[in-house]
């Protein structure tokens, strides 16, 4: 057993040594050799770790509902322009009424809460900002949100019940319209009316380049006082546990179907999505990217392995006599292919870590300048399995071409 395994190491070294040794000798020539299998390497650890680090970033910044959170509006979520004209015909708004009842009648959730939005302008003093989304929300969206305070408090029940003109506000208007005062307890002015600021919110951060943090907190009652009541109502369900989600959905459905009296053969004229299904749609867009990527970087794996197969005819051509040599020394047919597609595959494997290496540096830069880039391990070892890969099926045929020759006829080869 121990003499089979050190027999196998040695026939292994031997080649790897060779393939190590041709690299050293003929830099430029296996630099061009290997400059197809490095580009697909790269660029496929580059795109799948892309896409990694921006699903990440938008489950963390754009999809993140809440803790088992799921919403229920107007519309589904609609990829289609005709899809949505007939859903705009169709579907009614959710109103307030819709609210108290869900909340009143369902028995699943462990809370229902609302949110309402709308662009506004802040001012204090002399300062202004404008384009702040403003949230109007009830105080039970305090344990649903995501959004949490660093300083102060949230909304709260009383706030609500009273109308009070208080408000949270996030980290961008914290920062510009109080840059060196504590804002907890002072007064800003939204849509020129008094609001006591009561909580400065967690910094989110940016999310395509557009900040998260230009917002301000009011009470749903005080929003509705000051906006109305016309615009649809975003119903924030949470669900009990992941694995009540799937029921509770069912139970907040089945409640708006009756409330709306649809037969059951009509689909719903509303919405229902959570977290799983932004994700879903997310992954089927960067789906599309990730196969006209992949057929980027077939075309630099087939020119790799094209080069490589020639540079080991070209191999094979200078080592003829050597070749020779060691079938009338006694090597048998197999040892000689197997030789030669050892030395194939470690050439592209090589060519896999350069490849791996370039990946890494640009993966570096991206996130130096905020570009969301996670580089999966697994990337990494598919990537070197499909140079290796790559190595020795392009290196069959000239391995192939070298077992086949007689060792008469190369040892008369000239040196």
């Amino acid at each position: 057993m121990t003499r089979g395994v050190l027999k196998r190491g040695v026939l292994f070294r031997e080649p790897v040594g060779v393939a190590l040794e041709t690299l050293r000798q003929h830099k430029m020539r296996s630099f061009l050799m290997l400059l197809g299998i490095i580009l697909s390497v790269a660029t496929l650890i580059v795109v799948i770790s892309l896409i990694s680090g921006v699903n990440q970033y938008i489950a963390d910044r754009v999809a993140n509902l809440g803790s088992n959170v799921f919403l229920l509006t107007r519309f589904p979520l609609i990829t289609d322009v005709e899809e949505y004209v007939k859903a705009n015909r169709r579907n009614k708004k959710v109103t307030w009424d819709d609210y108290e009842a869900l909340r009143e009648n369902l028995k699943l959730p462990l809370r229902v809460g609302v949110e309402l939005r709308t662009d506004g302008k802040v001012r204090r003093g002399t300062e202004s900002i404008t384009d702040v989304n403003i949230r109007g929300v009830t105080a039970n969206m305090g344990d649903i949100d995501p959004v949490t305070p660093r300083d102060g408090r949230y909304i709260s029940d009383g706030d609500d019940e009273s109308r009070s003109q208080v408000t949270m506000i996030g980290n961008d208007l914290a920062t510009k319209l109080f840059p060196n005062v504590d804002p907890i307890g002072r007064e800003i002015l939204i849509e020129g009316r008094p609001f006591q600021v009561v909580g400065v919110a967690r910094v989110i951060g940016t999310a395509f380049g557009q900040s998260q943090d230009n917002f301000a907190y009011i009470p749903i009652q005080t929003y509705l006082k000051m906006y109305g009541t016309q615009d649809t109502i975003w119903l924030n369900i949470q669900a009990r546990g992941p694995e009540w989600m799937a029921r509770t959905q069912d139970e907040a459905r089945a409640m708006m179907r009756a409330r709306r009296h649809l037969p059951p053969n009509e689909p719903d004229n509303f919405g229902i999505f959570d977290q799983a299904s932004l994700m879903e749609l997310w992954k089927n867009l960067t789906g599309v990217i990730a196969k006209a990527m992949v057929g980027i970087v077939s075309v630099f794996l087939v020119i790799g392995g094209v080069v490589i197969m020639n540079v080991m005819l070209a191999t094979v051509t200078e080592r003829t006599r050597e070749i020779g040599i060691r079938k009338a020394l006694g090597a048998r047919r197999g040892d000689i292919l197997l030789q030669f597609l050892i030395e194939s595959a470690v050439m592209a494997a090589i060519g896999g870590v350069v490849g791996v290496a370039l990946a890494y540096g640009i993966a570096g830069v991206a996130k130096a300048i905020s570009v969301p880039m996670n580089v999966p391990f697994i990337a990494v070892l598919i990537a070197e399995a499909i140079s290796a890969a790559v190595g020795i099926f392009f290196g069959v045929y000239p391995a192939k071409k070298a077992a086949g020759l007689q060792p008469i006829e190369a040892l008369r080869q000239e040196v």
